[in-house]
């Protein structure tokens, strides 16, 4: 399983979840429920989900590290400001949101088994391999800050 570790970016395991929801509630329409307000709410999801993004990459790029999820032993310094006060992995809760919002524009209760998977995906193939790799590099400052914040929110 080591083989699928920081492999695929983020953003791509987004789009191919993304996917295999539609692809889910396409092959049983008869269940989609349709209710007042879901795509607005789904919009403000998806926004929200952006800005989370957006304001962990600009702190990353403020502090001169790299964003690259795939190479996080090229890591150059230990963020814990701004938005990563919160959550040590923001902008994997935005991509999450991002989701939340595509499973209420697709109004079917099946499209909702994407999150899980999802989560469960970037917990072991992506978070936990670069939190092995930042506590190599940051030792007990990066342990403290594993204390504090939480992984999600």
């Amino acid at each position: 399983m080591q083989a699928l570790e920081l492999k695929l970016p983020p953003p791509l395991i987004t789009g191919l979840t993304g996917f295999g929801m539609w692809l889910l509630c396409n092959q049983t329409p008869e269940l989609t429920l349709l209710w007042r307000w879901h795509f607005e709410v789904a919009c403000v999801l998806a926004l929200t989900g952006g800005v989370f993004d957006i304001s962990g990459a600009l702190v990353f790029r403020k502090a001169r590290t790299t964003i690259n999820p795939l190479k996080p032993a090229k890591t150059s310094a230990m963020v814990t400001c701004g938005i990563y006060r919160y959550s040590r992995n923001p902008m994997y809760f935005g991509l999450l949101l991002i989701l939340c919002g595509w499973a209420i524009y697709l109004s079917h209760p099946l499209a909702f088994l994407g999150l899980p998977a999802f989560v469960a995906y970037l917990n072991r193939f992506q978070i936990i391999p670069e939190e092995r790799l930042l506590s190599e590099k940051f030792g007990a400052q990066y342990s403290a800050y594993r204390k504090s914040v939480r992984r999600w929110f």
